[in-house]
């Protein structure tokens, strides 16, 4: 009588739980390794926030969205903005207004309000975007990137145009990242189950049917956009922290291209997709990045192949939209073992009928 309810329990939180605990052993793990390997670890981690970000959108509402890392650029500039240091703004920024010029916020604060700076364009550009068909929508955010890349490169007072924005304090750690992945991961699981998210997924099945139930598909669509936008722009600002500087060519069409990559890969329809499609291309990423510089294979001299990451990708995305169009995980989230053994327990989703579940399950138990 006891046990029952806390296996229920644990299969209600498997679909945190898994990836939560899988993120926190890779960093536990590359803690012990080189370097090279904890930073590669802390961008996979600034990568989950973005991905898990985009999945709360395109994953719940089923669009596809071109225009996200346009918001992680705005929070990455505004995060900049509220932390370079006076002194440096003023030789490097002369005509910034005097209200962002004399202020300066710990990078707790601005990782914040970059994320809310973020969110609050969305919410401006998501009152036309909302209400187009699914058809246009997903062209309207690419151009809203476009439009975001022309402005970073033109906005010398505040951006420095196309030069590189330097003096950004050097201080996302892999703590830190995986901090804000963790926030990240848990704002995406409560709000799929949350009203929002089902009435939004509802919207995704059958949306002539979620209008005639009298749910606000515009609405639905513009909540999940803003606080998808809302984590891009932390994800900006923690990007930012770990380089140190910024250029506006950093967030246009090849970060647009490798995002949509992990979120495809891995499935756009789970978390458990958006967890392991960034795991498993921010990994392959990095690999392919140090074979294009040449590399020793049993004793065989292989010379320099730029832009061999790039082809390689591009090569595996088209494979899985033929292949496996609903991603590694097929749309499913992270499940837990059968105490007594066997194939692990499936988790419901949240758009899933109690009677199709009931049909798939029974005679498991």
């Amino acid at each position: 009588m006891v046990l029952a309810p806390t296996r229920s329990g644990l299969r209600r939180v498997a679909p945190l739980a898994v990836p939560v605990i899988l993120a926190c052993l890779i960093v536990l793990l590359a803690s012990f390794a080189a370097s090279s390997v904890q930073r590669t670890v802390t961008t996979m981690l600034v990568n989950l926030v973005l991905v898990v970000g985009l999945y709360v959108f395109v994953g719940n509402s089923g669009v596809l969205s071109f225009g996200h890392i346009g918001f992680m650029a705005i929070g990455a500039y505004a995060d900049a903005i509220f932390t370079i240091p006076v002194q440096l703004k003023k030789v490097m920024l002369p005509h910034l207004p005097a209200v962002f010029a004399q202020l300066t916020l710990p990078t707790p604060v601005a990782v914040l309000a970059a994320g809310l700076a973020a969110a609050l364009v969305a919410l401006l550009v998501s009152l036309p975007l909302m209400r187009m068909s699914l058809v246009t929508l997903p062209i309207a955010t690419l151009a809203f990137l476009v439009i975001v890349r022309q402005v970073l490169g033109n906005w010398e007072s505040v951006t420095r145009g196309v030069g590189t924005m330097l003096g950004i304090p050097i201080d996302t750690t892999m703590t830190s990242a995986l901090l804000w992945a963790v926030v990240a991961m848990v704002v995406a699981f409560l709000f799929q189950g949350s009203r929002f998210g089902l009435r939004l997924r509802a919207c995704r099945e059958e949306e002539v049917a979620a209008r005639a139930l009298g749910i606000g598909v515009t609405a639905e669509r513009t909540i999940a956009f803003v606080l998808s936008a809302f984590l891009a722009g932390a994800a900006g600002a923690l990007y930012g922290h770990e380089l140190g500087s910024l250029y506006p060519d950093a967030f246009y069409f090849s970060a647009t291209f490798l995002v949509i990559t992990m979120l495809i890969i891995g499935g756009s329809g789970s978390l458990a997709g958006a967890f392991t499609g960034t795991v498993l291309v921010s990994a392959a990423a990095e690999i392919l990045r140090r074979a294009e510089g040449g590399f020793h294979l049993a004793g065989l001299a292989v010379p320099a192949r730029p832009g061999l990451g790039a082809i390689v990708l591009a090569v595996v995305m088209l494979l899985a939209l033929a292949y496996r169009p609903q991603g590694i995980t097929r749309g499913r989230e992270s499940g837990i073992p059968r105490l007594g053994g066997g194939r692990p327990v499936r988790v419901p989703q949240s758009d899933e009928h109690p009677d199709r579940l009931a049909n798939e399950t029974e005679g498991e138990v």
